[in-house]
């Protein structure tokens, strides 16, 4: 077992040049764009398609811990093992938000002989795709204030402004904040606030449109805020649609790195999974899936929230549907949800882990029901042992659910070509895909199917801010959009103390947010933020610099 970091693992790494990953992918070198030696963008149009549509393997979790799974870590593991096994294949990933990398979470490009590449690159400003997204909210904020200073032609009631600023960070302190201070030459004072730039609708819409157009299309059907007469604004009544789209003519186009083996990685977008729909942009997988066999993607959390938006609102947009779903499971994770504290985790203790699977199987059920057949990815370990993974096995076993022991940290796509023998199984049968609900269901009805079929609740209570709401909704038309919940990642419910599988409990939708240029309406669950904080012992206080440029400590 390996005791150097992630990034001294990558830094002992060799890359080859772009070009030559291009040109294993099939990718012309005139629709190559590159960023230095290691990176590249794509112009989609002048990519050749291979003929034929790639099959699409999801990668998803169990409910995650503080401990952490390695759910990236898996995806790109069993990328490098496809290769292994002689299979065409690309890996579709989420970009890293730098807030989360400066706070408690750490770099998010996998770990250990499973990593894509160059790491610090991707996890810092990655060919500037955020910093594009980000300045394209924020030029809409200044357009939007721009407008009620010059006349408010528009009628805005700026007391109903929903649309709000954005930095790529975690700062607690701008939650809240008030804008136009200062007399009548600095604007009309309002309050404001300020969400992370992975929260941005204009993230949302990036990461689910099909091509610059529609990218187009979406933004002019954002909805900023309502008049004092309660109708709602949009950034087509403002004009701006075309001066924001052309702000992210570039972070459009996908982003090609390479794994630690050689594979092909396309990188783009990065919503949140507990705030926003967590998921890779249709544009990268679609791209993945004309160029290769098999595309390995992955969904940000566990299965109740990355795996059902992307099946819900994701693949229905995009007209596809996973081929098979790994779930990525740890003997830890297991003993966590049964109750024990992170510090004891090393010792062993078989019953916590048999009381734990309660989660797992939860998971399994979930995924079942779109009609998807799950194969567990079960990560090692150093402090795992034999009759804890007994254990699993046999749990597996009676479940007629398929299991492989997955080693990709230590060995690369080696530790994982077990799991992608298992996958390849599944993905070469028929399966019976259905969306967990219809569109034309009302969306009190969408709301309650998710809670009591894929949470395990048994009732949903709306405020009376969110009753309001959804009546407004409803009058607006916006009824037939799919749902993005806000909630805790850490458990079914909505408090995120409730680990294992809790079932026969209330969610309390406390509000919902109608984001009508993405596609789909958000409910907003406990005590979710979209803007975190910094934790009181940040993961930046272990970064630094080297004097050749080299960053230090970041995972």
């Amino acid at each position: 077992m390996s005791h150097l970091s992630d990034l001294e693992i990558a830094n002992q790494a060799t890359l080859k040049p772009i070009k030559e990953i291009a040109d294993k992918a099939g990718i012309a070198e005139e629709a190559l764009e590159q960023y230095g030696h290691y990176k590249a963008k794509i112009d989609i149009s002048k990519v050749q398609p291979r003929g034929g549509k790639g099959k699409v393997v999801l990668v998803t979790a169990m409910s995650p811990t503080p401990a952490g799974e390695g759910k990236s870590t898996v995806t790109v593991g069993l990328a490098d093992a496809f290769q292994h096994i002689n299979q065409n294949v690309m890996v579709a990933l989420r970009e890293p938000a730098l807030g989360p990398t400066f706070g408690i979470k750490g770099g998010a490009t996998g770990g250990g002989y499973a990593q894509v590449l160059p790491m610090e690159d991707i996890n810092l400003h990655f060919n500037g795709d955020f910093h594009a997204i980000t300045t394209a909210n924020n030029a809409l904020s200044a357009f939007i204030d721009n407008h009620i200073h010059q006349g408010n032609a528009l009628g805005i009631d700026q007391r109903r402004i929903e649309w709000k600023r954005v930095l790529d960070m975690n700062d607690r302190a701008l939650r809240q904040v008030v804008v136009g201070l200062g007399g009548p030459t600095q604007g009309v004072p309002r309050e404001d606030g300020f969400n992370i730039t992975v929260a941005s609708e204009i993230m949302a819409i990036l990461c689910l449109s099909t091509d610059i157009m529609d990218l187009k299309a979406s933004i002019a059907k954002i909805t900023i805020g309502y008049t004092r007469d309660r109708k709602p604004v949009t950034v087509k009544d403002l004009g701006v649609e075309g001066a924001l789209a052309m702000i992210l003519k570039d972070a459009i186009k996908p982003n090609l790195v390479q794994t630690m083996e050689g594979t092909p990685a396309l990188i783009h977008g990065g919503p949140f999974a507990n705030i926003a729909h967590g998921c890779n942009s249709i544009i990268a997988t679609e791209t993945a899936r004309n160029l290769a066999d098999i595309v390995v993607t992955e969904a940000g959390f566990g299965s109740d929230l990355g795996a059902e938006k992307f099946i819900d609102i994701k693949a229905r947009k995009a007209n596809f549907e996973p081929d098979a779903v790994v779930l990525v499971a740890t003997i830890r994770a297991l003993k966590m949800h049964s109750g024990v504290a992170k510090d004891n985790l090393k010792e062993e203790n078989v019953e916590a882990v048999k009381a734990g699977i309660a989660n797992l199987d939860r998971h399994v059920n979930n995924i079942r029901k779109f009609g998807v057949e799950p194969v567990i990815a079960l990560n090692a370990f150093i402090h795992d042992t034999d009759a804890e993974f007994e254990a699993v096995q046999q749990w597996a076993k009676d479940n007629d659910v398929r299991l492989s022991l997955t080693e990709v940290w230590e060995k690369g796509g080696a530790g994982g070509v077990d799991l992608a023998q298992k996958v390849l199984e599944v993905v070469e049968q028929p399966q019976n895909f259905k969306h967990l609900y219809d569109l034309e269901q009302p969306l009190e009805a969408k709301i309650e199917t998710i809670v009591k079929e894929i949470y395990g609740g048994s009732k949903v209570t709306f405020t009376s801010k969110a009753q309001k709401q959804l009546k407004q909704f409803k009058d607006n038309g916006w009824d037939h959009y799919p749902i993005c919940m806000a909630k805790t990642q850490y458990s079914f419910s909505d408090d995120q103390t409730r680990l294992g599988a809790p079932s026969d409990f209330e969610i309390t939708i406390r509000e919902l947010e109608a984001k009508t240029g993405a596609g789909f309406i958000v409910a907003l669950t406990g005590a979710i933020m979209t803007m975190p904080g910094l934790p009181k012992q940040p993961a930046a206080l272990k970064m630094d610099v080297t004097e050749d440029g080299h960053a230090i400590g970041l995972f």
